[in-house]
């Protein structure tokens, strides 16, 4: 790869996501994959150099994180030096750009001062990048854990929240995703037989499991192990499901385990929705604003679209990339955002 390549990185509690952009702005190499920070540095270390073996060239690197969250850690900012200080010990200092939201590019020096600012920043970087092109539009992405939901009015992010908690209250920032979230924090009960059954309190299955059912799940989403570190079959996943009724796979044909399926699917979805009305009812965003969406859950982001009347724009298609990555350009938004913002910041000063 050339030497101004600009390698973004959005270091995540449960996966590491990096994206390569060219000087010209285009996306040209994407990359996701599992990363358990709360098992220990060591698998931040693997992925940050399995990334760096695919690419060796870049002459940047820019950051940004959700992985000071995990318990590994004492609090954030322990977390976010943690992250910086690992991320170090691959590549240098000198060559390594942190975002900061807002406040545009950290030094790492800056950043382990200022660790607030850095703090799971991820989504501004995305939602900065969608404002650059689409002025009026509500942004959300939906990954294999969170959901982000983000209003921008002319040009700018019309929030409310800037840090996690401010978000949660606000609904800005939802903890639903499409791949790692418990079936017990879906639903209060679920139909089935005839009957409402509460489910078990159990980290039996997860949403994974849900959209395998529902045949929606995209290949390569789900790349941790399973609740209970069996296979990922559409059987395997009806069994785990069964479980959380207490009751075995055998007990009732395969349909009735898709319909259980199809039925946490449209509870996940109604959260959503809820969120984002919630959210467009005091962001003032234009009917005909689209909603622009992100992450490896955009399945479920069309059908928000198409619920609330609005036009679908997907992220990719706001940035510039080769054939073959647009798809993963999207679910790595943050990744992708940061390497365009710092290729531009960079383009600025040549």
């Amino acid at each position: 790869m050339s030497s101004e390549i600009v390698l973004g990185w959005d270091l995540g509690g449960a996966h590491l996501k990096a994206a390569a952009v060219a000087r010209s702005g285009k996306v040209v190499w994407v990359r996701q994959l599992p990363c358990p920070l709360w098992l220990g540095l060591e698998h931040l270390d693997r992925a940050v150099a399995s990334v760096l073996e695919d690419q060796p060239g870049a002459s940047r690197h820019a950051v940004t994180m959700t992985g000071e969250l995990t318990d590994l850690f004492r609090n954030r900012a322990q977390g976010v030096t943690g992250i910086l200080s690992c991320f170090g010990r691959h590549v240098p200092a000198r060559h390594t750009l942190v975002y900061a939201g807002e406040s545009g590019f950290f030094t790492p020096q800056r950043a382990a001062r200022n660790t607030e600012a850095i703090a799971s920043a991820n989504w501004a970087a995305s939602a900065q990048l969608v404002a650059s092109h689409v002025p009026d539009a509500l942004f959300v992405d939906i990954g294999s854990t969170t959901t982000d939901i983000v209003p921008i009015r002319d040009g700018k992010l019309a929030v409310r929240g800037h840090n996690d908690y401010e978000r949660l209250a606000c609904e800005e920032l939802v903890y639903t995703g499409i791949v790692r979230t418990p079936v017990m924090a879906l639903a209060e009960r679920i139909p089935f037989e005839g009957n409402w059954i509460v489910p078990m309190a159990e980290y039996f299955a997860t949403a994974a499991d849900i959209y395998r059912l529902t045949g929606e799940l995209p290949e390569g989403a789900d790349q941790l192990p399973a609740a209970d570190n069996g296979g990922k079959t559409v059987l395997d996943s009806a069994r785990r499901l069964a479980r959380m009724l207490g009751r075995d796979i055998e007990s009732a044909p395969l349909s009735a385990w898709r319909q259980c399926a199809r039925y946490l699917a449209e509870l996940q979805l109604w959260k959503i929705r809820q969120a984002c009305d919630r959210v467009l009812s005091r962001a003032d965003i234009a009917e005909r604003s689209p909603l622009v969406g992100a992450g490896v859950g955009r399945f479920l982001i069309r059908k928000l679209a198409a619920q609330l009347g609005r036009r679908y724009r997907d992220f990719d298609g706001l940035v510039d990339t080769v054939p073959d990555v647009a798809s993963w350009a999207s679910s790595c938004a943050p990744a992708v955002a940061v390497a365009v913002l710092a290729q531009a910041r960079l383009r600025k000063r040549r």
